[in-house]
Order: structure tokens, then sequence, then C-alpha cells
């Protein structure tokens, strides 16, 4: 799915059952460098492929390698190089802040002092000011969050799994997230997967997107594939959309339209009242403008045409729903 030569997961005909439950069910996946998102609602697979990938479960069949080393028999060059952050708590009560970091350093192979060092460093990083030095067990749950983000970023990994990483993080703290997300990926290297239910999270930060459902991969393509139109064309909102006085719900709107249509341009009013022209576009969109005038209504934003993430999602997981059915 990249077009670097370096691939960061490789999995072949990888299978996962629980009794009789298949939850993982002959996967295969490349993936290069970059942001990964991982989709797929609850159930789909995704905390079991992650889990596979550390070693913590046992895969039944298949073949798997993450940063070139393979399982099981390299786990603990997988361990070294990978930071994770779980979707569920991991702590360890009584300890302070600072100290279950340092922990997680020693873990990764760290000495004592510069354990120490590298854990004030993360810290700062997600932003933990003297929260650090409190009992986890008085965290709140966007402070948990970034607790874990510290410890899965100390031991400078190439490579990070973030299980839901903005779970309990409010907008403000969310945006601060993302943003050290993409800042770890763009300016120091690393390659970042994460696997989430949250698909404004994947538009702001991810290049490929893989879309689990009943535990099989369903889709694999860049996040630029995924948002071309199938159709070319545009969208015109303008500035007044309703008047009392009519019935019609977006009387502008539609005496825009009829005039594109006069002007041989095809154009439809959409329900909430934007104006969808077909093979319009931003560097020729001048026969929009006169259309415009001439009918003297005022636009408002013009804008391309773009596939949705939510459309495709949502496509992808009833084909799969129905194929199981």
């Amino acid at each position: 799915m990249s077009d670097s030569a370096e691939k960061i997961l490789e999995l072949q005909g990888v299978t996962k059952r629980y009794g009789q439950r298949v939850a993982l069910s002959d996967i295969s996946l490349t993936v290069g460098r970059g942001v990964t998102g991982l989709l797929g609602p609850n159930g789909s697979g995704k905390s079991t492929l992650i889990k596979s990938m550390l070693g913590l479960l046992k895969i039944q069949h298949g073949d798997a390698s993450v940063l070139g080393f393979r399982l099981p028999d390299e786990l603990r060059q997988i361990r070294d190089n990978v930071g994770y952050l779980p979707e569920d708590d991991c702590f360890i009560s009584g300890l302070s802040g600072i100290e279950s970091v340092s922990f997680m350093a020693r873990l990764s192979g760290l000495p004592a002092t510069e354990g120490l060092r590298r854990s004030h460093e993360a810290m700062d990083f997600a932003e933990l000011g003297q929260e650090r030095y409190r009992n986890v067990e008085t965290y709140s749950t966007g402070m948990r969050q970034k607790l874990k983000f510290a410890q899965a970023i100390v031991h400078d990994p190439q490579l990070l799994i973030l299980d839901e990483p903005t779970t309990g993080l409010d907008p403000e703290q969310r945006t601060a997230m993302l943003r050290k997300i993409k800042n770890l990926a763009v300016r120091h290297g690393k390659s970042i997967l994460i696997s989430t239910h949250i698909l404004h999270d994947v538009r702001e930060v991810c290049d490929q997107v893989v879309i689990m459902a009943t535990g099989r991969i369903r889709l694999v393509d860049s996040l630029e594939n995924l948002s071309r139109p199938s159709q070319s064309g545009m969208f015109v909102q303008i500035e007044r959309q309703r008047d009392a006085t009519t019935d019609q719900p977006y009387p502008d709107a539609s005496r825009f339209a009829e005039q594109l249509s006069a002007d041989g341009i095809s154009a439809q009013v959409r329900t909430d009242g934007r104006v969808w022209v077909s093979g319009a576009s931003e560097r020729a969109c001048q026969p929009v403008w006169q259309a415009a005038h001439r009918c003297q209504v005022q636009i408002k934003q013009l804008s391309p045409a773009k596939n949705s993430l939510e459309e495709v999602f949502f496509h992808v997981v009833r084909e799969a729903e129905h194929a199981a059915s």
C-alpha cells in the first residue's frame, strides 16, 4: 500500500481463533512508512490484530513481521523498537506519573539515569507538568491518556502503535494530541499505526487507511485516493438560503440552479441547500460566477467535490456485513 520499499508491517495469511470464533481470517497486509489509520466497527478485529503483532496473542496460522523482525522468533526485537499505547488503562498502583514512565524506560533497556532523563522529556512532550509527581490513581481520564502516550514514546521507538489515542481528551487536548502525532511522523520520521473509530482523527493525520470488518481486511488505500471524487464537480453555497414568503425551502439556490441549467450547465439543489454543479472546478468556475451575477445571488463558498471518508467507511462495512450474512 505504500510506495516505500521499506515495509513496516507485513502479514500473510494470518488467522486467529478463539475456540470456534474466528477473530482474524486470512489477513494479508503490507504497510509502509508514514501514518496509517486502522478503521473498523467494534468487533472487527482491530485490537486482536494489534495484540497479535506485539506477540500478546498467538496466531494459529500465517506469517508476520514487524520492522523486518519475524514473529514469534524475534519478538524481543519487535518490542524494543515499538511503542504501544493500549486502549485500556495500564499502570501500577502506588507509582507517580514520572515513576510509571521511568519504569517503562527501564523495561525498554535504558539505564536508570538516562531513563529518568528521557521520562521527563516524554512527559514534557505529552504536556504533563507538575502532575507527573502525583500518583497515577489520582489522574483524570485525559491525564492517563497522556501518561500512556509518554510511556509509548520514552524509548524513542521506530514504530508507534496507538489504540484509540484521543479517547477521554477534550477538544483542545484532542487537537494537541493529533498535532503531536503528526509532529512525530513529519519531523522525527516515526511510522505510526493508529487504531480508532474517530474518522476525523484519520483525516487529520493519516497518509494511508486500512478498513477492517468481520475479521478481514476490506480496504487498503491512501487517504488521497479515497478523497478523490468519482465525479468531477463542485458545491456552491449562496449567501441567502431561506425565504419565509415562499414555499420553496431554498429559493435563491433554486433560481441559481435554474440559471445554470439555462446556460447548459448541469446543476442540482441538494437537501442542505448547496448547489451541486457537475463538471465545474475551482480553475474553471467563471461560468458559475457569471450565472450568479445574472440571477443576482451572492456566492458564499465554493467547495471542490471530495469523497467523504464516512461514506467510504460505511459502504465498505455494509458490504462486508452483507457478504458475511
